[in-house]
């Protein structure tokens, strides 16, 4: 896994889509000396990981990003290739996020077949149970997350290694006995949330045998013909989520939704016989178009840069019943040469 040849590899990925930002440019001018150092400290096991850059993005939530430096991004890569293949087939089908081959789109399609089914496609009483972890990045305790790892990774200095990397974040909650949080930013936290989830999927799957259950990260939802059996699993699963991941369900984020009225998921609403983007998502999405328009009309951005904006939700709105929006869209916005 730290061998000079496969981080290079994980440079190659690693820089394929960042190739124009400034501190992988400064690192690529002298890139031998930084992987081979990287390999050394690695083989002497004196590895430290660095410190972070802090800044905030909204997607739509406004959330806390943690930027490492390229020498130990380039490391997380290297990680992350070795290990996900041996945690992946333990999955279940069900989790969508940063899984090759799954994603939100994905996600919102299975849980569509999930209400048809449940439904008998619109003509039976359907519910959905809808979750969300507070917090959930910030949450997750270091102690529980590394012994959960330990259980498949046998090598001590594997273990080793991980450790540094959880242990080189805390997020801002105080607690003197228990370490906790893992950065948005790694590429290593994603594979740590699934590692962490997968906890609680196999407890709803094996333990409350529920057959309807799609997660996407901290988001998930279980659907059901029986109101009241939704309502009766609700302490069952805080007390799971508590007591064997430290994690808590946001109490302004929890409902029992009934499925006519429409179930909102990763940026849709799934109703009986039609899908629709969720109101929020078409808002924000028409404000970044018109943003882009402007720098367009004012010769900032290209003909091609525009389009492929503009094709980008074009491509979301594909997941939808929204053809007349699209039209629109392409009418008002679509540079033609």
């Amino acid at each position: 896994m730290t061998s000079a040849e496969h981080l290079f590899v994980a440079w190659d990925i690693f820089k394929s889509e960042k190739r124009n930002k400034a501190d992988v440019m400064n690192f690529e001018q002298k890139v031998e000396q930084y992987i081979f150092q990287l390999h050394r400290d690695l083989r002497n096991k004196i590895y430290k990981h660095g410190p972070y850059t802090g800044f905030y993005i909204t997607d739509p939530k406004r959330r806390h990003i943690h930027k490492a430096t390229v020498r130990d991004r380039v490391l997380h890569h290297a990680i992350f290739k070795m290990l996900n293949p041996i945690f992946e087939p333990g999955f279940i089908a069900d989790s969508f996020s940063c899984r090759i081959g799954k994603g939100t789109h994905r996600g919102v399609g299975r849980l569509a077949q999930m209400l048809r089914a449940v439904s008998r496609n619109g003509t039976r009483e359907c519910y959905a149970l809808k979750c969300d972890v507070r917090k959930f990045f910030d949450s997750i305790d270091h102690e529980i997350l590394l012994a959960i790892l330990a259980r498949r990774i046998k090598d001590p200095e594997v273990m080793q290694l991980l450790k540094e990397i959880v242990d080189s974040f805390e997020s801002g909650r105080p607690d003197l006995f228990h370490a906790r949080g893992v950065p948005i930013g790694n590429l290593t936290s994603q594979l740590f949330a699934n590692v962490y989830m997968n906890e609680f999927d196999q407890f709803v799957k094996q333990e409350l045998k529920i057959k309807h259950y799609v997660r996407y990260t901290d988001d998930f939802i279980l659907v059901s013909s029986d109101k009241a059996g939704l309502e009766k699993l609700l302490a069952p699963i805080e007390q799971f989520l508590q007591e064997k991941l430290k994690l808590g369900l946001h109490p302004d984020k929890v409902e029992i939704i009934k499925y006519h009225k429409g179930v909102d998921f990763l940026g849709y609403v799934q109703f009986p016989h039609h899908r629709l983007m969720r109101e929020k998502s078409k808002q924000r999405m028409f404000r970044k178009i018109r943003h882009a328009y402007y720098f367009y009309r004012n010769g900032a951005i290209e003909d091609a840069e525009m389009n492929a904006v503009l094709q980008s939700y074009l491509g979301a709105l594909k997941h939808a019943d929204a053809h007349r929006l699209s039209k629109t869209l392409k009418n008002r916005y679509w540079v033609r040469k």
